[in-house]
Order: C-alpha cells, then structure tokens, then sequence
C-alpha cells in the first residue's frame, strides 16, 4: 500500500484499487499501533486514531481533497501515484 504522505507521526496510505473490488474512495492513516480507514468525503469507515492526530488528519485531507482524488483515479486505473505534501 504506497505511502502518500507523513507528517507528525501519521502515515497516510492509499491501497492500489486496479480492478476496482473497493467502492469507496478511501485513506488508511496509521499513528503508532492505531490505523483509521477515512472516506475522501471525511467519512469515517472503521478504526481510530488520538483525537489531536485525527484533526489533523482532516485538515490535511480538506487542504489535500483534489490530489486525494486524482492519486485514487490513478491507482484504481493501475497507472501509479504521486507523493502529496505533508502537514507543516
């Protein structure tokens, strides 16, 4: 699963999704032993991670939200991804 982005402790990765078998347009964030698997709507689908670190995991996501979706496009149609910038 590439690893999009790390800022603060927080890894954000994104699942390669040529084939298309997940609906949802989806982050796995991982903060130490915790992982949170976020909708690119804000949704939260299953997990959790410390409240502070889950903030700023969603103002990453609303700064972030247009190359979120392009790295999903990309991904679901197996042509890779790109690095998008960390939380400052």
């Amino acid at each position: 699963m590439p690893a999009l982005s790390m800022f603060y402790g927080i890894i954000v990765r994104m699942q390669s999704e040529k084939g298309g078998k997940h609906n949802t347009p989806h982050i796995h964030a991982i903060y130490g032993d915790d992982e949170i698997v976020v909708a690119l709507d804000g949704e939260i689908l299953e997990g959790s991670i410390p409240g502070k670190q889950l903030k700023m995991l969603e103002g990453w996501m609303a700064i972030h939200e247009d190359e979120l979706k392009a790295n999903w496009k990309m991904l679901s149609e197996g042509e890779g991804y790109f690095k998008i910038d960390p939380l400052r």
